[in-house]
């Protein structure tokens, strides 16, 4: 089994969450969405003793992405992010990596394996690792994210919810926002309780009834 270590942290004022994605063997850690408060995040490794290799990013609206040129330039670090959103990153002046579904990033001893899940962007990646899935703004805690933006797509929020619903009921969602009664759950307890992923799986009727976000 995989030592891994999710530290979740509170950021910004969108209610948003950065994440450390830590080996707890080698201490080697992966930051994840720098939007806001780079400093507390990267204190936060210090505390813990980890030592931040990469940067992953789950999508690129400003609030997962406003301070990577901040992360970047303490870092100096590669960067992750979806193949279909290179090009914002690039802009920046950061040399990206570009990553495609089921693409698996070393983290240590851990193996991070990317999950292409579309909907609330078209390159929106999840970050799949033991039983942990940090999920960007695609699933929160009972809802799920926004499909009336310029480049979301609802036909591809319902596909994306129908195959992170096929996942294990153990796994353990880390959602961007803090937008639920809790910051963490199970997808085995979200199959139960998110209105969004019971809908995906009655049908597109349903969910296009549901939706609403």
């Amino acid at each position: 089994m995989q030592s891994v270590l999710i530290q979740q942290i509170p950021v910004g004022m969108m209610a948003n969450f950065s994440y450390l994605i830590i080996d707890a063997v080698t201490k080697k850690a992966a930051y994840v969405d720098p939007g806001w408060e780079v400093e507390k995040v990267l204190a936060k490794a210090n505390q813990l003793g980890a030592t931040i290799d990469k940067i992953l990013i789950t999508h690129t609206h400003f609030d997962h992405i406003q301070e990577l040129v901040h992360a970047y330039t303490k870092l100096k670090v590669p960067v992750f992010v979806s193949a279909l959103a290179t090009g914002i990153i690039e802009e920046m002046g950061i040399p990206v990596h570009a990553v495609v579904d089921n693409d698996v990033i070393s983290v240590g001893n851990l193996s991070v394996k990317c999950l292409h899940t579309p909907g609330h962007t078209p390159g929106e990646i999840c970050f799949y690792v033991g039983n942990h899935l940090i999920t960007g703004d695609v699933l929160f805690v009972d809802a799920c994210g926004r499909v009336d933006l310029p480049d979301s797509d609802p036909e591809e929020m319902f596909e994306t919810l129908r195959k992170l619903s096929q996942l294990p009921d153990d796994t353990i969602i880390y959602p961007g926002h803090d937008y639920g009664s809790t910051p963490i759950d199970t997808i085995g307890h979200q199959k139960k309780t998110n209105p969004y992923l019971i809908a995906a799986a009655e049908g597109k009727d349903v969910f296009f009834g549901r939706r609403g976000v």
